[in-house]
């Protein structure tokens, strides 16, 4: 028997490769008037330099789409599992190479 779609039911693929997932640290969050920018990176410890492993644009509905549903999920994570801790830590100046633009 042929499998039935509900209504507004997207089929979601998956490949073996991305299943595997990014390790990322840390996070730089930048935005113009259109679009969010997240780049996700890998910091080393003791290590002056890391990469950017994966760069993702959101309009800014998607972007408040996502802080809602983050919220969401780390309620019920803190239900499960107890409060996360966030300790203060400095912030990490960032420079992502090449000119720098001025005004």
């Amino acid at each position: 028997m042929a499998e039935e779609k509900k209504e507004g039911q997207i089929n979601i693929e998956l490949s073996e490769e991305m299943a595997q997932g990014v390790y990322s640290n840390l996070v730089a969050i930048n935005h113009s008037p259109t679009e969010f920018i997240l780049d996700f990176i890998q910091m080393m410890p003791g290590v002056p330099k890391a990469k950017v492993q994966s760069r993702i644009i959101l309009t800014p509905e998607h972007a408040k789409r996502l802080l809602g549903a983050l919220g969401d999920n780390v309620a019920r994570f803190e239900q499960n599992f107890g409060s996360v801790r966030t300790p203060e830590s400095p912030q990490v100046p960032l420079n992502f190479g090449g000119p720098t633009g001025e005004a």
